[in-house]
């Protein structure tokens, strides 16, 4: 491209292109937040102190170093005890890794509880793709705006500890958003076909 007064004007107008598709991208990204994520720097003095173990390591190491910290969250302030399982079972790659399940604090804590109930199971874990299923269930659910009280996050990890204490099995992901949609619908929070828990 020729250095003249038309090569520059194109430069910027595919500079500002970009910016304007970057900053869509990340718009479109964080639509389908449902929880206000924590502030970053609280969760990077989380990964910092983190440091000192070696990873992969798990939930019951992640507790021991830094059980008692503290993470404020809009809704209130959790320790991290409160929110990472504390079983070998657990297993986390990365500092990074324990950043995102500690950043979404209702869906943190229904998985934990999950999680150590799911320990009592022979040769099961709530793990893989999975487990992302059953993350994004939470969300959703915790997503309904007029659901202040997160009722559906509380009804749907309910109903899944009951399965594994009546049933002795973990329920499939498809069957947890089955029940979601059934408690959406049942509550009175429409659902959409095309959205997650619209099967």
């Amino acid at each position: 491209m020729a250095d003249d007064k038309r090569g520059r004007d194109k430069q910027a107008r595919d500079v500002e292109k970009r910016q304007r598709e970057r900053a869509m991208g990340v718009a479109l990204e964080r639509a389908d937040e449902t929880e206000p994520p924590i502030e970053d720097p609280e969760l990077d003095e989380i990964e910092a102190e983190l440091d000192a173990l070696s990873f992969p390591a798990t939930g019951s190491d992640v507790v021991t170093a830094i059980g008692d910290r503290d993470v404020e969250a809009d809704d209130g302030t959790y320790t991290v005890e409160e929110l990472v399982a504390d079983t070998e079972t657990e297993v986390f790659d990365s500092p990074a890794a324990v950043r995102v399940l500690v950043q979404r604090p209702t869906v943190a804590t229904a998985i934990k509880r999950i999680v150590e109930a799911t320990d009592s199971l022979q040769g099961v874990d709530l793990d893989g793709s999975q487990r992302e299923a059953y993350e994004k269930t939470f969300r959703a659910l915790k997503g309904i705006d007029a659901d202040d009280e997160d009722e559906g996050v509380e009804a749907i990890r309910d109903w899944v500890l009951e399965q594994i204490r009546d049933d002795g099995t973990l329920p499939g992901s498809r069957a947890v958003r089955r029940q979601a949609a059934e408690f959406c619908r049942a509550n009175g929070y429409q659902v959409r076909n095309d959205e997650w828990l619209g099967i």
